[in-house]
């Protein structure tokens, strides 16, 4: 069951139930279900590190839109009048 469910966070690219999974992890039976786990884990590290990548590649991109807009703004200049001399 917890291997089934691992399987469907992966492919759901579901990051909080891989965490919660891998907090629950079983003692295992048999060797092929241990060999399944371990590749099932590795899949799921795989992922995580692809979704954090690709997070900082969308926070730089979003940097870069403020930064442009910000140097395409006319700028606002605020002068005082010193009316009291």
């Amino acid at each position: 069951m917890w291997l089934n469910r691992l399987k469907i966070a992966i492919v759901e690219k579901n990051t909080n139930e891989i965490d919660k999974l891998l907090d629950e992890v079983p003692e295992f039976s048999n060797k092929k279900a241990m060999q399944e786990a371990m590749y099932l884990m590795r899949e799921a590290s795989e992922l995580l590190y692809s979704l954090k990548d690709e997070t900082g590649e969308i926070l730089s991109q979003i940097k870069k839109n403020i930064d442009f807009l910000n140097s395409t703004q006319t700028p606002t200049y605020q002068t005082k009048i010193d009316i009291k001399s």
